[in-house]
């Protein structure tokens, strides 16, 4: 387990605090869901952030009070590709539209999400997927749960039976990164059953925490996409990581998370 997502001061409050959490991003879902449809077409990275910022605001602006009004006196994390560590005190760490590329495109992969950072503990989080009407919802200490029913990560104890998924954490990665990316992909279609690559980095970690898919990975990225899955998949029972193994934390230079059966198999074919 990170040492990010051990030992978490958790209130007696920070229950109802998840509870009107998870009202408040399936309220932005559903801006974001009367929004989506058609492919929305542009010529430009200009054009292409417009959109893209335009979806954004409309979950924001039904995020940001909420949330505020919840916490008055909690940070909020701006830019959702910020990573490291976070100052002292409360956080939200808050994406409106993860996956926000994909609802541009008509595809059907993005959520909402927003986490409370408590001295640099996740103590909670909730990730609502508009178009399924799913919420999961994660508690420090609490267990995970998916629309109230509990969450648990695979049993699988064999990689090679194993399905098993990465992501593109953002566009214009250098190429040591994007090198990187590759060979991992390579040895994991060697030592694993199936491998899966799409964004987001959330809704794959969902999967795991549901059990679904056996473990994922990531190199670099950032605290809005990780943080959500990270305290669901670890409430849920499964191992959070670095690639290496080592304590994984915003910092971390690459991400894992697998089911307990198959992560050191996995960090052994990551490290190769």
């Amino acid at each position: 387990m990170s040492e990010i997502l051990q030992n978490p001061v958790v209130t007696a409050s920070d229950a109802d605090l998840l509870t009107q959490t998870a009202i408040a991003v399936r309220a932005a879902g559903s801006a974001l869901r009367e929004r989506f449809g058609e492919v929305v077409r542009y010529q430009s990275r200009e054009e292409l952030m417009r959109a893209l910022a335009a979806n954004d605001d409309a979950a924001l602006d039904i995020l940001r009070p909420r949330l505020t009004h919840l916490r008055p006196d909690a940070g909020w994390v701006e830019d959702e590709l910020d990573g490291g560590a976070l100052p002292s005190g409360e956080w939200w760490v808050v994406d409106p539209a993860e996956g926000n590329v994909n609802h541009l495109h008509a595809l059907t992969e993005w959520a909402v999400t927003a986490t409370l950072v408590r001295d640099n503990q996740p103590v909670l989080t909730a990730a609502h997927l508009p178009l399924t009407g799913e919420t999961y919802t994660a508690l420090a200490g609490a267990g995970a749960h998916l629309d109230g029913r509990p969450l648990h990560v695979s049993p699988t104890a064999d990689l090679g039976l194993s399905i098993v998924a990465t992501s593109q954490a953002r566009p214009d990665e250098d190429e040591k990164v994007v090198r990187r990316v590759g060979s991992s992909i390579t040895a994991m279609l060697f030592d694993a059953l199936v491998v899966r690559t799409a964004v987001p980095a959330t809704l794959h970690l969902l999967n795991v925490a549901a059990g679904r898919i056996d473990a994922f990975w990531q190199f670099s990225g950032a605290r809005a996409d990780l943080l959500p899955g990270a305290l669901l998949v670890t409430e849920a029972g499964g191992r959070i990581s670095d690639a290496e193994g080592r304590p994984w934390t915003p910092q971390s230079g690459s991400f894992l998370a697998a089911a307990p059966g198959v992560h050191a198999e996995a960090v052994a074919t990551l490290s190769r």
